[in-house]
């Protein structure tokens, strides 16, 4: 029995050490995954509409600013994003495929947007 010990102790440390190395692969995973939609998100969107139509400008840091009005934004899940402004609260359904962005309140209205380049106002 004495002999078996040893082996086995160190069969469990060798689990252990792989268990925990998962486990921080997946939080670091986790953690990328999270700070992605985050930073697709950011910077100015020009609402289809025209060339006068509104644009929302997305901050790193959750701020959000549609027009001259101030507001947040938060990430949920299912692809759900929340936008708080002094006038309402709003969760959408949000697609964002390259240069567009879809944002669709749940069997409500669709807002179609377009990523503006550093050079357009």
């Amino acid at each position: 029995m004495p002999v078996v010990m040893p082996f086995t102790s160190a069969l469990h440390k060798t689990w252990l050490r792989k268990a925990w190395l998962r486990i921080i692969i997946l939080a670091v995973l986790l953690s990328a995954m999270a700070g992605c939609g985050n930073a697709t998100i950011v910077g100015k969107w020009r609402m289809s509409g025209g060339s006068n139509a509104t644009v929302w400008e997305f901050s790193q840091n959750g701020s959000l600013l549609i027009g001259n009005v101030r507001g947040r934004y938060r990430f949920g899940d299912q692809d759900r994003i929340k936008i708080e402004t002094s006038f309402a609260t709003t969760v959408y359904q949000i697609k964002i495929s390259g240069d567009r962005m879809v944002l669709q309140e749940p069997g409500g209205s669709k807002l179609e947007f377009t990523r503006l380049k550093e050079t357009q106002r």
